[in-house]
């Protein structure tokens, strides 16, 4: 195939309406290819049962069928390093420029670079664009140009520049779909089985959001059993569904704290990407100095739920099973993995990645060091929840409690692992002979 054509990459975006790099490959006139890549690299990592592969494999298996409906053409997916996958197309194809939308974590950046780097030794432009935030990178910094790490001032600022700007913009990349997509008479495909995987148990529940759960969220947010929270975390992470859309909903429910969470996720974006060293290391470098215990025994407990705290064992028994783990709990969880137990955060924080249906790398790494005190605007670190209070404060009923440890309260439910009072003071201890 001769014929000057253009690239589409999905990555985060896996959706065909209001995509902006989408939009902008279809509107230059040029014929599209759209592509995905499983990613080795990402994969070689996973379990071979790991729902969000699934989740992935089936998005683009409906992203095929909305192609090939609207434009007769298809979606291209490839296994591999996407480097090679690249050099492959280009012995194949007039590729004369390839669009797709930003990602900001460190290995994305470190990918993007190489790809450009080929791409631009032979004059082949690559345009990346802004879709999965509202403002990215150095768009809300303080007025010395430095990145805010505290939420509140950054939350304002957010909102103070969003007000100045015009309404929220979409991109009509569906319209734009027919005519510009290629066809090929034996599209490239991969199925799970070739890659290594097999289709997950653990299925992520389809996008709906109801503006009265947005109405009621400050009210029921922080009950786990209630059904309350918006359960979008997959979409956003893997971009199902715009967030554009979602503001667009928490701005005609006129609901505060709904945005406040939508801005919660940006901060942690814009610290990943200004602090790439916090995946690794503490954002207050006087932490790293803690002496962490991390006992196997009580890790492998705490990740199956058998630490003898009801509420925290119930957390870790609900994303066991279903890959999803209420986020007032998940608070708990960290805090009590880091505070109670003495284990590093890092640790959790390579268990949640690998659990959580919503893993984003931005999210988890913020809220682990949050827990743990050593990230920004975090808990200081003589804060330290008592896992009953917690159980008065959020499941008084045990209705969340009862349903994922259904022994509780019977002889065969375990004994407490610590002692609350005696690991609050052994935490205390352990931290202040840390950052003294």
């Amino acid at each position: 195939m001769n014929q000057p054509i253009s690239i589409f990459w999905f990555r985060r975006d896996l959706r065909l309406r209001d995509n902006r790099g989408l939009y902008e490959a279809l509107a230059s006139g040029n014929p599209v290819l759209p592509i995905f890549i499983f990613d080795t690299e990402i994969l070689k990592e996973l379990p071979k049962d790991d729902a969000r592969v699934t989740f992935i494999f089936n998005q683009l298996r409906g992203i095929q069928a909305e192609i090939q409906k609207s434009s007769g053409g298809d979606l291209q997916v490839y296994y591999g390093e996407p480097l090679q996958i690249f050099s492959e197309l280009l012995g194949a194809h007039s590729i004369i420029s390839v669009y797709t939308n930003d990602d900001y974590e460190p290995y994305a950046l470190k990918r993007d670079d190489s790809i450009k780097n080929v791409l631009n030794e032979k004059g082949i432009p690559f345009y990346a664009f802004k879709d999965q935030v509202i403002f990215e990178k150095n768009e809300i910094v303080k007025e010395d140009g430095t990145p805010y790490v505290v939420y509140t001032p950054y939350m304002k600022k957010w909102k103070a520049t969003f007000r100045q700007r015009p309404p929220i913009h979409q991109y009509d990349s569906f319209s734009l779909l027919k005519d510009r997509i290629l066809t090929f008479k034996e599209p490239q495909q991969v199925t799970l089985a070739q890659m290594g995987f097999e289709p997950s148990v653990i299925q992520v529940p389809p996008y709906f959001l109801a503006s009265e759960r947005i109405e009621n969220y400050e009210a029921t947010r922080d009950f786990p059993a209630h059904d309350g929270t918006s359960r979008l975390g997959p979409h956003l992470r893997f971009g199902t569904v715009s967030v554009r859309q979602i503001l667009q909903q928490a701005l005609k429910a006129e609901n505060e704290t709904f945005w406040n969470e939508l801005i919660w996720r940006e901060f942690f974006q814009q610290i990943l990407w200004h602090f790439p060293h916090t995946v690794y290391a503490s954002f207050k470098s006087p932490y790293d100095r803690i002496k962490w215990r991390n006992d196997e025994d009580e890790f492998e407990n705490w990740k199956s739920g058998k630490t003898g705290f009801a509420l925290v064992d119930a957390g870790m028994r609900e994303l066991n099973t279903t890959g999803y783990m209420h986020n007032r709990v998940r608070m708990l969880t960290a805090s009590f993995l880091c505070k109670h137990l003495l284990i590093d955060w890092r640790l959790g924080e390579a268990y949640f990645a690998e659990k959580l249906l919503d893993y984003e790398l931005a999210s988890n790494v913020g809220n682990w060091q949050w827990a743990s005190g050593s990230g920004v605007d975090a808990a200081p670190y003589f804060r330290i929840f008592n896992p009953q209070t917690q159980i008065l404060k959020f499941d008084k009923e045990l209705k969340y409690i009862r349903k994922w440890v259904p022994e509780f309260g019977t002889p065969t439910y375990p004994e407490p692992l610590v002692d609350h009072k005696l690991a609050r003071e052994r935490c205390l201890s352990t931290y202040k002979a840390a950052l003294t």
